[in-house]
């Protein structure tokens, strides 16, 4: 686990979030763990295409 976890409000309608957590919990994880894999996925998809994003 990071050593620092950032915290990040997440506004939605209220319909996606209720298939967030159905999604979430087909796949036996949080909403909150698959919000974070979908963002990894998404990252790694866009780095693929434009290259690595350096962060400073």
């Amino acid at each position: 686990m990071a050593d620092k976890i950032a915290k990040f409000t997440f506004r939605t309608d209220e319909e996606i979030l209720k298939k967030l957590r159905y999604v979430a919990e087909y796949d036996a994880r949080s909403a909150n763990r698959e919000l974070e894999v979908l963002v990894k996925r998404h990252i790694a998809e866009f780095e693929k295409e434009h290259g690595i994003i350096k962060v400073l």
